[in-house]
């Protein structure tokens, strides 16, 4: 347990924002799951302000998921203080998050994301900004650099502690790394030597035992998943488990998979309407069905579907075929 400000987390197991995908449906599943914290996509500081009617949805938080991180971007100090005002008075958010990871062109493009992890000094004035305008805790979601030449992780890490940041959620790849190669925790071990406040570690947690191992060598004081919760809620659920108890659960079952999925289909539904809501559901039927043997033809026949009678006729015939499979593998042994 750990606290980031005056907000105090259950565990050591944070969500991470991913932009696309970390909305309210999948954030209320993986907090029911066990996450200590979930946190928002990354939302425009500019959209914000321009009060752009799919920004303002994206800013909805289910009573249910908190507490929660909301992220902001970007590249300028008054648009971005604004943006945390207007977060903080509109929303239920328990932190404010600024990104300084994303690694797409057309963010960094916009001074804002990764492109900040060349300017410590930046860092500082933009955080310091943020933290006077706003009460609730300020944090920052930071990669470990631009490039191989250019790991300022440090430097950064110590001006968002200087700026009045209450915790740093580092990633151990570089800008140009994008999502390749291998993350380096030895950059968050050094990192949570010398700053006093919270360090979240990020990046090839694929496991309940690699979530512990990079607790246990870097010293960080949380764990967050990113990729690994695609589809996997169970990851979640495993990993607080494993670290509480040291007890290794089974995964889950094809019929629990598609059981989630439907509540993932329906709570989408509810946000953004079937049509909306069954088309972004297609990407994540696909991940829920990621490693059970034969979905090739039923994930294919989910990204043709448009509403949510068809998903759940697709998803129940693959769970019969499965069983038949298993029902015949017994006769014939």
């Amino acid at each position: 347990m750990f606290k980031i400000g005056d907000i105090e987390l259950k565990n050591q197991v944070v969500l991470a924002p991913m932009a696309g995908v970390c909305n309210a449906a999948f954030r209320l599943i993986v907090k029911e799951f066990g996450a200590g914290l979930v946190c928002a996509e990354m939302v425009s500081d500019k959209a914000i302000l321009f009060k752009n009617e799919k920004t303002m949805d994206m800013l909805f938080i289910d009573e249910g998921e908190k507490p929660l991180s909301l992220q902001i971007f970007g590249g300028e100090k008054e648009t971005l203080v604004e943006a945390a005002k207007f977060v903080e008075k509109n929303t239920t958010a328990d932190i404010i998050d600024i990104n300084m990871g994303c690694p797409v062109p057309k963010i960094i493009k916009s001074d804002a994301g990764a492109k900040w992890l060349l300017d410590p000094e930046k860092i500082y004035e933009m955080v310091a900004a943020v933290v006077d305008a706003v009460d609730k805790p300020v944090t920052v979601k930071m990669r470990m650099g631009w490039d191989d030449n250019h790991i300022y992780a440090i430097e950064n890490a110590q001006a968002v502690e200087r700026a009045g940041g209450q915790a740093v959620s580092l990633h151990g790849r570089t800008r140009v790394q994008m999502y390749e190669g291998t993350a380096n925790w030895d950059i968050i071990k050094d990192v949570k030597s010398v700053v006093n406040i919270p360090v979240i570690g990020n990046g090839d947690v694929k496991s309940p035992e690699d979530a512990k191992r990079m607790l246990d060598t870097t010293g960080c004081d949380g764990v967050m998943i990113g990729r690994a919760a695609l589809g996997d809620p169970w990851m979640i659920y495993r990993t607080v488990h494993y670290l509480e108890t040291g007890e290794l659960m089974a995964p889950p079952t094809p019929e629990e998979k598609v059981k989630v999925c439907m509540l993932h289909a329906d709570r989408l539904i509810k946000l953004k309407g079937e049509k909306v809501g069954i088309m972004e559901m297609r990407k994540h039927a696909a991940w829920y069905l990621k490693g059970l043997r034969g979905n090739a033809k039923v994930r294919t026949a989910i990204n043709e579907c448009n509403k949510r009678a068809e998903l759940e006729s697709l998803l129940q015939e693959y769970v019969s075929f499965l069983e038949q499979r298993d029902d015949e593998g017994i006769r014939v042994g």
